[in-house]
């Protein structure tokens, strides 16, 4: 009979039975199964990873204009499937460093002297005037707070190496853009200089910016933000257009 004790004291050995399987942390068939997470996270990090150092080869010319680089070959040289390497070489398209050349892999990108010029001509033209019209509104305490981002360029220019520099160089163009508050300019204007610092082919590409091109470079980083901090504008002109003059 259902309504015997009997069968009431099933009932709690059963319920028992289930908490206990419960407080061991047993699954239950009561249980809704917890998905495991999906390794989305690492996998983004080994691409942003190889997005970096691929970036890196290309500044430094490791990564040749005109040469065919497969994502297999790559991800052997990283030591990573050719997965990741893939989806960076796709980013790197996008962003115009390399073309995909079908069934082989990917090209980089050959430029010249008049590329060069027109992507410092195109800087100037969005990055001289946003400068200018911030040393009229910025004030000098908001300034200072990026010396030692412009120091950083000084020391990066120090060690010769190209790599270095240009992400110190881009850090702090951004610190100094972004307090006009237009992230969309932003994004524009350090898209240009990172095409910008890509080396060159031809009779320019063995030279490429020497070692004393990025200590000048960085000099002028720090002589702008004294000029900005002192509040004097016609300096801060002079020193805004000899900078893009170089594409520094």
């Amino acid at each position: 009979m259902g309504s015997g004790p009997g069968a009431d004291g099933g009932q709690a050995r059963s319920l028992g039975a289930a908490e206990v399987a419960a407080a061991r942390g047993e699954h239950t068939h009561s249980e809704q199964p917890i998905p495991r997470p999906r390794p989305v996270v690492q996998r983004a990090s080994v691409r942003g990873q190889i997005l970096d150092a691929l970036r890196t080869a290309l500044v430094t010319g490791e990564l040749t204009p005109g040469e065919v680089y497969s994502a297999p070959a790559l991800g052997e040289r990283f030591g990573v499937s050719a997965t990741p390497v893939r989806e960076a070489m796709q980013q790197l398209a996008l962003e115009g460093a390399v073309e995909v050349v079908p069934n082989r892999g990917f090209r980089v990108v050959e430029r010249g002297a008049r590329e060069l010029a027109e992507l410092a001509e195109v800087r100037a033209l969005i990055e001289v005037p946003v400068m200018l019209r911030l040393a009229r509104s910025v004030p000098a305490e908001r300034w200072a707070e990026l010396r030692p981002l412009a120091e950083a360029t000084v020391r990066a220019a120090a060690t010769g190496c190209r790599a270095t520099y240009a992400e110190a160089d881009r850090t702090f163009h951004r610190a100094v853009l972004s307090l006009c508050g237009n992230e969309q300019l932003v994004q524009i204007a350090d898209d240009l200089h990172r095409r910008a610092q890509w080396p060159l082919v031809g009779p320019a590409r063995p030279a490429g910016r020497g070692h004393a091109d990025l200590i000048a470079d960085a000099a002028e980083h720090v002589a702008l933000l004294d000029a900005l901090i002192a509040g004097e504008l016609e300096v801060v002109r002079s020193l805004v257009g000899e900078h893009f003059s170089g594409a520094g």
